[in-house]
Protein backbone atom coordinates (compact mmCIF):
# COMPACT_ATOMS: atom_id res chain seq x y z
CA UNK A 1 0.00 0.00 0.00
CA UNK A 2 1.45 3.29 -1.10
CA UNK A 3 2.00 5.95 1.53
CA UNK A 4 0.35 9.29 1.05
CA UNK A 5 2.63 12.29 0.94
CA UNK A 6 1.30 15.63 2.11
CA UNK A 7 3.63 18.46 1.12
CA UNK A 8 2.13 21.42 2.92
CA UNK A 9 3.74 24.77 2.18
CA UNK A 10 3.34 28.05 3.99
CA UNK A 11 1.55 29.41 0.92
CA UNK A 12 -1.00 26.59 1.17
CA UNK A 13 -1.79 27.59 4.75
CA UNK A 14 -2.17 31.23 3.69
CA UNK A 15 -4.37 30.13 0.78
CA UNK A 16 -6.69 28.14 3.07
CA UNK A 17 -6.80 31.00 5.58
CA UNK A 18 -7.76 33.56 2.91
CA UNK A 19 -10.49 31.30 1.52
CA UNK A 20 -11.85 30.85 5.06
CA UNK A 21 -11.88 34.64 5.58
CA UNK A 22 -13.73 35.20 2.29
CA UNK A 23 -16.29 32.51 3.12
CA UNK A 24 -16.80 34.05 6.55
CA UNK A 25 -17.38 37.50 5.05
CA UNK A 26 -19.82 36.09 2.49
CA UNK A 27 -21.72 34.21 5.20
CA UNK A 28 -21.85 37.28 7.46
CA UNK A 29 -23.30 39.35 4.60
CA UNK A 30 -26.04 36.90 3.58
CA UNK A 31 -26.85 35.53 7.06
CA UNK A 32 -30.49 36.10 7.95
CA UNK A 33 -31.45 37.12 4.41
CA UNK A 34 -33.36 35.38 1.65
CA UNK A 35 -30.02 34.95 -0.17
CA UNK A 36 -29.23 32.00 2.12
CA UNK A 37 -32.24 30.07 0.80
CA UNK A 38 -31.26 30.91 -2.79
CA UNK A 39 -27.71 29.71 -2.19
CA UNK A 40 -28.99 26.45 -0.69
CA UNK A 41 -31.23 25.97 -3.73
CA UNK A 42 -28.32 26.52 -6.12
CA UNK A 43 -26.23 24.06 -4.11
CA UNK A 44 -28.94 21.40 -4.36
CA UNK A 45 -29.20 21.90 -8.12
CA UNK A 46 -25.44 21.38 -8.46
CA UNK A 47 -25.56 18.20 -6.33
CA UNK A 48 -28.41 16.84 -8.49
CA UNK A 49 -26.39 17.65 -11.61
CA UNK A 50 -23.43 15.64 -10.27
CA UNK A 51 -25.70 12.67 -9.44
CA UNK A 52 -27.51 12.54 -12.79
CA UNK A 53 -24.18 12.80 -14.61
CA UNK A 54 -22.77 9.89 -12.58
CA UNK A 55 -25.82 7.75 -13.43
CA UNK A 56 -25.56 8.68 -17.15
CA UNK A 57 -29.04 10.23 -17.27
CA UNK A 58 -28.37 12.12 -20.48
CA UNK A 59 -31.51 14.26 -20.76
CA UNK A 60 -31.36 15.52 -17.18
CA UNK A 61 -27.61 16.01 -17.53
CA UNK A 62 -28.17 18.28 -20.54
CA UNK A 63 -30.89 20.25 -18.73
CA UNK A 64 -28.92 20.80 -15.52
CA UNK A 65 -25.69 21.26 -17.48
CA UNK A 66 -27.24 24.13 -19.41
CA UNK A 67 -28.32 25.71 -16.15
CA UNK A 68 -24.87 25.28 -14.58
CA UNK A 69 -23.15 26.73 -17.67
CA UNK A 70 -24.80 30.11 -17.07
CA UNK A 71 -24.38 29.78 -13.31
CA UNK A 72 -21.77 32.53 -13.02
CA UNK A 73 -24.02 35.08 -14.72
CA UNK A 74 -27.00 33.90 -12.67
CA UNK A 75 -25.01 34.32 -9.44
CA UNK A 76 -24.10 37.91 -10.34
CA UNK A 77 -27.74 38.75 -11.10
CA UNK A 78 -29.23 37.01 -8.07
CA UNK A 79 -26.62 38.19 -5.58
CA UNK A 80 -26.00 41.66 -6.97
CA UNK A 81 -26.94 43.36 -3.68
CA UNK A 82 -24.76 41.01 -1.64
CA UNK A 83 -21.82 41.48 -4.04
CA UNK A 84 -22.28 45.26 -3.90
CA UNK A 85 -22.41 45.10 -0.09
CA UNK A 86 -19.28 42.93 0.01
CA UNK A 87 -17.28 45.33 -2.19
CA UNK A 88 -18.52 48.36 -0.24
CA UNK A 89 -17.53 46.65 3.01
CA UNK A 90 -13.98 46.08 1.72
CA UNK A 91 -13.65 49.59 0.31
CA UNK A 92 -15.11 51.15 3.44
CA UNK A 93 -12.59 49.45 5.70
CA UNK A 94 -9.72 50.66 3.51
CA UNK A 95 -11.07 54.23 3.31
CA UNK A 96 -11.70 54.39 7.07
CA UNK A 97 -8.13 53.32 7.86
CA UNK A 98 -6.75 55.83 5.34
CA UNK A 99 -8.95 58.60 6.71
CA UNK A 100 -7.94 57.88 10.31
CA UNK A 101 -4.27 57.87 9.31
CA UNK A 102 -4.53 61.19 7.47
CA UNK A 103 -6.50 62.77 10.30
CA UNK A 104 -3.97 61.63 12.87
CA UNK A 105 -1.20 63.26 10.83
CA UNK A 106 -2.77 66.52 9.67
CA UNK A 107 -5.78 67.21 11.93
CA UNK A 108 -6.14 67.72 15.64
CA UNK A 109 -8.61 65.04 16.74
CA UNK A 110 -10.20 67.06 19.56
CA UNK A 111 -10.76 70.05 17.28
CA UNK A 112 -12.41 67.83 14.65
CA UNK A 113 -14.74 66.32 17.28
CA UNK A 114 -15.74 69.80 18.47
CA UNK A 115 -16.52 70.80 14.88
CA UNK A 116 -18.67 67.69 14.37
CA UNK A 117 -20.58 68.28 17.60
CA UNK A 118 -21.32 71.87 16.57
CA UNK A 119 -22.57 70.72 13.15
CA UNK A 120 -24.64 67.94 14.73
CA UNK A 121 -26.47 70.25 17.14
CA UNK A 122 -29.36 71.05 14.71
CA UNK A 123 -29.84 67.30 14.14
CA UNK A 124 -29.84 66.43 17.84
CA UNK A 125 -32.21 69.32 18.68
CA UNK A 126 -34.57 68.35 15.84
CA UNK A 127 -34.61 64.68 16.88
CA UNK A 128 -35.29 65.69 20.50
CA UNK A 129 -38.21 67.89 19.40
CA UNK A 130 -39.67 65.31 16.98
CA UNK A 131 -39.32 62.59 19.61
CA UNK A 132 -41.39 64.62 22.07
CA UNK A 133 -44.08 65.38 19.48
CA UNK A 134 -44.13 61.78 18.09
CA UNK A 135 -43.20 63.00 14.62
CA UNK A 136 -41.83 60.22 12.43
CA UNK A 137 -38.51 60.91 10.71
CA UNK A 138 -35.78 59.15 8.76
CA UNK A 139 -32.39 60.83 8.32
CA UNK A 140 -29.56 59.33 6.27
CA UNK A 141 -25.98 60.57 6.66
CA UNK A 142 -23.97 59.64 3.55
CA UNK A 143 -20.25 60.04 2.92
CA UNK A 144 -20.88 61.26 -0.62
CA UNK A 145 -23.92 62.18 -2.70
CA UNK A 146 -24.83 59.55 -5.29
CA UNK A 147 -27.13 61.46 -7.66
CA UNK A 148 -28.44 58.38 -9.42
CA UNK A 149 -29.12 56.59 -6.13
CA UNK A 150 -30.60 59.41 -4.01
CA UNK A 151 -31.74 62.24 -6.28
CA UNK A 152 -33.75 60.08 -8.70
CA UNK A 153 -36.30 59.18 -6.00
CA UNK A 154 -36.44 62.41 -3.98
CA UNK A 155 -36.63 66.19 -4.14
CA UNK A 156 -33.25 67.86 -4.55
CA UNK A 157 -32.78 70.67 -2.00
CA UNK A 158 -29.06 71.26 -1.32
CA UNK A 159 -30.07 73.36 1.69
CA UNK A 160 -28.24 74.41 4.82
CA UNK A 161 -28.86 72.02 7.71
CA UNK A 162 -31.04 73.48 10.47
CA UNK A 163 -33.45 72.33 13.17
CA UNK A 164 -36.41 74.24 11.69
CA UNK A 165 -35.81 72.81 8.21
CA UNK A 166 -35.80 69.21 9.48
CA UNK A 167 -38.92 69.78 11.57
CA UNK A 168 -40.78 71.40 8.68
CA UNK A 169 -39.87 68.57 6.28
CA UNK A 170 -41.19 65.85 8.60
CA UNK A 171 -44.39 67.64 9.64
CA UNK A 172 -47.33 65.38 8.79
CA UNK A 173 -48.89 67.98 6.48
CA UNK A 174 -45.64 68.52 4.57
CA UNK A 175 -45.54 67.04 1.03
CA UNK A 176 -41.98 65.87 1.74
CA UNK A 177 -42.56 64.06 5.05
CA UNK A 178 -42.74 60.60 3.42
CA UNK A 179 -39.35 59.09 2.74
CA UNK A 180 -35.89 60.00 3.96
CA UNK A 181 -33.78 63.13 4.21
CA UNK A 182 -30.25 62.59 2.88
CA UNK A 183 -27.53 64.67 4.55
CA UNK A 184 -24.03 64.97 3.07
CA UNK A 185 -21.32 67.18 4.62
CA UNK A 186 -23.99 68.60 6.96
CA UNK A 187 -26.14 69.86 4.07
CA UNK A 188 -29.65 68.58 3.30
CA UNK A 189 -29.26 67.23 -0.22
CA UNK A 190 -32.62 65.53 -0.82
CA UNK A 191 -35.93 64.98 0.92
CA UNK A 192 -38.72 62.45 0.42
CA UNK A 193 -36.14 59.94 -0.81
CA UNK A 194 -37.22 56.32 -1.33
CA UNK A 195 -34.72 53.84 0.10
CA UNK A 196 -34.29 50.07 -0.39
CA UNK A 197 -35.92 47.97 2.32
CA UNK A 198 -33.95 45.31 4.14
CA UNK A 199 -34.96 41.75 3.24
CA UNK A 200 -33.45 40.28 6.41
CA UNK A 201 -35.62 37.61 8.02
CA UNK A 202 -34.20 38.34 11.48
CA UNK A 203 -35.88 41.73 11.89
CA UNK A 204 -38.62 42.02 14.55
CA UNK A 205 -42.17 42.00 13.23
CA UNK A 206 -42.94 45.38 14.79
CA UNK A 207 -40.35 47.13 12.60
CA UNK A 208 -42.07 49.52 10.21
CA UNK A 209 -40.98 50.83 6.83
CA UNK A 210 -38.73 53.53 8.31
CA UNK A 211 -36.69 51.04 10.33
CA UNK A 212 -36.48 48.59 7.43
CA UNK A 213 -35.41 51.37 5.08
CA UNK A 214 -32.79 52.60 7.57
CA UNK A 215 -31.34 49.11 7.88
CA UNK A 216 -31.60 48.53 4.12
CA UNK A 217 -29.65 51.64 3.11
CA UNK A 218 -26.88 50.88 5.63
CA UNK A 219 -26.63 47.31 4.29
CA UNK A 220 -25.89 48.42 0.71
CA UNK A 221 -23.84 51.57 1.44
CA UNK A 222 -21.52 53.11 4.01
CA UNK A 223 -24.22 55.54 5.18
CA UNK A 224 -25.69 55.68 8.70
CA UNK A 225 -29.33 56.39 9.47
CA UNK A 226 -31.42 57.85 12.30
CA UNK A 227 -35.07 56.94 12.82
CA UNK A 228 -37.64 58.70 15.01
CA UNK A 229 -40.70 56.52 15.59
CA UNK A 230 -44.07 58.24 15.27
CA UNK A 231 -45.72 55.54 17.42
CA UNK A 232 -43.38 55.61 20.43
CA UNK A 233 -41.13 58.63 19.87
CA UNK A 234 -38.08 56.37 20.29
CA UNK A 235 -34.86 57.23 18.46
CA UNK A 236 -32.92 54.48 16.66
CA UNK A 237 -29.52 54.47 14.99
CA UNK A 238 -28.62 52.13 12.10
CA UNK A 239 -25.16 51.29 10.79
CA UNK A 240 -23.81 48.38 8.72
CA UNK A 241 -27.22 46.71 8.74
CA UNK A 242 -27.46 46.78 12.56
CA UNK A 243 -29.76 49.00 14.60
CA UNK A 244 -29.53 50.43 18.12
CA UNK A 245 -33.03 50.91 19.49
CA UNK A 246 -34.38 53.46 21.97
CA UNK A 247 -31.20 55.49 22.42
CA UNK A 248 -30.92 58.79 24.28
CA UNK A 249 -30.02 62.11 22.68
CA UNK A 250 -26.55 61.92 24.24
CA UNK A 251 -26.02 58.41 22.83
CA UNK A 252 -27.21 59.60 19.41
CA UNK A 253 -24.70 62.44 19.46
CA UNK A 254 -21.88 60.07 20.41
CA UNK A 255 -22.80 57.55 17.70
CA UNK A 256 -23.09 60.18 14.98
CA UNK A 257 -19.90 61.92 16.05
CA UNK A 258 -18.01 58.62 15.89
CA UNK A 259 -19.46 57.70 12.48
CA UNK A 260 -19.10 60.98 10.56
Amino acid sequence: MESLNFNFRLLDVIDIFLVAVILYYVYSLIRGTIAVNILIGLGLIYVIFILVRQFNMHLLTEIFGGFISVGSLALVVVFQQEIRRFLIHIGKNISVRRKNLLWSIFVNKKAAERDNRANLKPVIDACRSMSKSYTGALLVFAKYFDEEYYQSSGEYLDAQLSKRLLESIFQKNSPLHDGAVVIVDFKVKTASCVLPLSDSEDLPLHFGLRHRAAIGVTEVSDAVAVVVSEETGEISFAKDGNVNMNISHEELEELLNASL
